[in-house]
């Protein structure tokens, strides 16, 4: 019989790390994760890209979170779009009158994801922007950047992230107006053109 020792911490050895995907694909997505902006709102726009691979490939299994404030800065406390219902347990969806500011969506086939909100609002000192979170196969963790709307440049120079990224890489964080409300966010997660991703501590 063999006698363990108990007089000192357990020692249990660590975790193997493993990559994000693709397991969310069977249950992060959910209907409606594009529909951000509440029904009909006179101001929604949108906003879409591609997820790129390194090798310039898109990557039709990524997933897209956005998280915005409402076009007067502040941070939404509605309920958000992956409502039950209490007595059936069934999806219910957002209730399309409140902006939640949150949503999430599945690249298609194409690598190519879409999301319809309103234009966020300024906080404190910094432009206003929408917080962007990314999931992709062979990534160790989640990727964090942000996406910028173009138009006031001397807010934009002025924003304390914008201003610490180098020129050449600061247009990977600030989407191309195509007009009509629709604005042009491509991501990429290395090589040429590689997104600013930031690390939270």
């Amino acid at each position: 019989m063999t006698k363990t020792d108990t007089s000192g911490p357990e020692q249990v050895p660590p975790t193997p790390s493993h990559t994000v995907g693709p397991f969310y694909g069977y249950a992060l997505p959910f209907p409606g994760g594009e529909d951000i902006a509440p029904a009909g709102h006179p101001d929604t726009i949108t906003v879409h890209g591609y997820v790129y691979d390194g090798a310039g490939s898109p990557l039709p299994d990524a997933l897209v979170e956005l998280w915005g404030p409402d076009p007067e800065g502040r941070v939404p406390t509605a309920d958000g779009s992956m409502r039950r219902d209490p007595a059936s347990g069934g999806f219910l969806g957002r209730n399309g009158v409140e902006f939640t500011g949150f949503g999430r969506i599945q690249t298609d086939a194409n690598g190519h994801w879409y999301a319809r909100t309103l234009r966020p609002g300024a906080r404190g000192h910094s432009a206003p922007y929408v917080s962007v979170c990314v999931f992709a196969r062979g990534l160790l963790v989640h990727l964090y950047t942000r996406l910028y709307l173009p138009g006031d440049e001397a807010v934009l120079a002025a924003d304390p992230l914008l201003s610490r990224v180098p020129g050449e890489r600061r247009d990977t964080l600030i989407a191309a107006d195509e007009g009509r409300g629709t604005y042009r966010f491509d991501i990429r997660l290395q090589g040429e053109g590689e997104t600013v991703f930031l690390e939270f501590q």
